[in-house]
């Protein structure tokens, strides 16, 4: 797999390549958290409705790379980049709603989308990259 997808080494004599080396893992990470935080702000009412989509999607991209990348075979790892993807699309959509729906500005949510969009490009590249190797 290309370096382009990895962190820095945990030590300058290796580099292991877990999950958690994955830069598109750790800016999962880095969205749950954001996405939590902006959910927080929302109306109470919203508890068991966008707030609870937008918290299982937002974990659900880091959790389907870390468990794609501990699969045996690569096309299993692809297809948990494939449900990533996924929950990215629905991450988009679910603040592009909360948005609309005047629970949120766009103001509040540009660093989330931003990094939306990111992700999406960098889960793109690793399936690709991927499907090369297969």
């Amino acid at each position: 797999m290309s370096d382009e997808f990895f962190g820095p080494p945990n030590n300058m004599f290796t580099k292991t390549q877990s999950y958690r080396d994955l830069l598109v893992w750790q800016k999962g990470i880095e969205l749950a958290k954001l996405l939590y935080h902006m959910t927080a702000q929302l109306p109470a009412d919203e508890r068991f409705g966008l707030i609870s989509q937008i918290r299982r999607a937002a974990v659900s991209v880091p959790s389907n790379i870390a468990e794609g990348q501990a699969r045996r075979t690569t096309g299993e790892f692809i297809q948990f980049i494939s449900h990533a993807e996924g929950s990215a699309a629905e991450l988009d959509t679910q603040v592009h709603l909360a948005v609309e729906l005047g629970l949120t500005t766009e103001a509040q949510t540009v660093a989330c989308r931003d990094l939306i969009d990111e992700i999406r490009r960098m889960l793109n590249g690793l399936r690709r990259s991927l499907a090369v190797r297969s």
